[in-house]
């Protein structure tokens, strides 16, 4: 008769705590809690309830990972440079905020690496300005942006970034960031449009959504040098959308028209759309994070605090082994 360490190759353990790095198929009991668990993949993604933001927000940009997130910018009851990081539980306020507060900015980067560019700010309709986080505090760049533009999209890290698309007029505009300064690219995006969503790095970058004065679905991607349209769009064309993940795995969600959860995964060729949902339907929101394990914030209408974290399928997750 086969046994448990015959197919697994080792024993049922006892242990005082769950191991750090368990093995798929791997089941132990948690003398601790006093319950059995196994270690398994998920079938299907799914959206779970985070703990929210402090600042309840829309048209916000995020960076980082799931369990190191970063949120920063966006519209409260006015225009705001709050900077909150995200540890894989809760949001901790930065009481340093960014230094020019403005709303529909696109971010890039890491938690403590991070790039705000762009966006709208109190006096003026679009800015250029361009600011680094090193995990504590926020320093402008006198180089903004060639292009000055709200409601664009960001891809990359905080020395080489890449900024395309956005708002007033609808640009196909893409600049390049070395960490110093932008340079403009030509030619830009083949679909001029704002409010919408990328993804991936300065030489594999996606770029998808939007609206070109109605919704569309449009992905393209870029190689460092040029961009290139694929024929396969989204299924659900939305503006104000979010993004995660890499140029060849990357996921979508949230938009407008209508306000949805919709969530759609991309494998470097075509769309699929997920049948799970974000349990709070929103748009002009924040992300961070990979098409496997994501991270979405704040958005609106009614402006919120609500964050949710996204486990992709085939993802390793712990369960506890129920028993009647």
């Amino acid at each position: 008769m086969a046994t448990y360490k015959g197919i697994q190759g080792f024993t049922i353990q006892n242990l005082s705590a769950d191991p750090s790095n368990p093995i798929e198929g791997q089941v132990w009991y948690n003398s601790t809690s006093n319950v059995w668990k196994v270690e398994e993949a998920t079938a299907a993604g799914a959206w779970a309830t985070g703990n929210n933001l402090n600042t309840s927000r829309f048209a916000l940009a995020g960076a980082g990972i799931q369990t190191a997130g970063l949120a920063f910018g966006g519209y409260s009851t006015n225009y705001t440079g709050a900077t909150e990081e995200y540890n894989g539980t809760s949001w901790t306020n930065n009481p340093t905020g960014l230094n020019t507060a403005r709303n529909y900015i696109a971010g890039t980067g890491t938690q403590i690496a991070a790039l705000g560019f762009g966006g709208e700010a109190p006096g003026s309709p679009t800015t250029g300005a361009t600011e680094e986080y090193n995990g504590a505090t926020w320093t402008s760049n006198p180089t903004g942006l060639n292009t000055a533009r709200y409601a664009l999209a960001g891809a990359g890290t905080q020395t080489a970034g890449l900024a395309f698309g956005g708002d007033t007029p609808q640009t196909t505009a893409t600049e390049e960031y070395d960490g110093s300064t932008w340079t403009t690219i030509t030619p830009g995006l083949n679909t001029a449009r704002a409010y919408l969503a990328g993804c991936g790095t300065q030489t594999a970058a996606l770029g998808f959504g939007g609206t070109t004065g109605s919704p569309t679905g449009a992905t393209e991607e870029y190689n460092g040098s040029s961009w290139t349209s694929n024929p396969t769009g989204l299924n659900n064309g939305r503006n104000s959308l979010a993004g995660a993940g890499t140029q060849t795995a990357a996921l979508a969600f949230g938009g407008t028209p209508p306000i949805t959860g919709a969530t759609e995964e991309y494998d470097g060729t075509s769309w699929t759309t997920s049948p799970a949902s974000m349990s709070t339907a929103r748009h002009r929101l924040g992300s961070a994070g990979t098409q496997a394990s994501a991270l979405g914030f704040g958005g609106g209408p009614p402006v919120t605090n609500a964050t949710e974290e996204w486990t992709g399928p085939g993802v390793a997750v712990t369960k506890t082994i129920t028993v009647s």
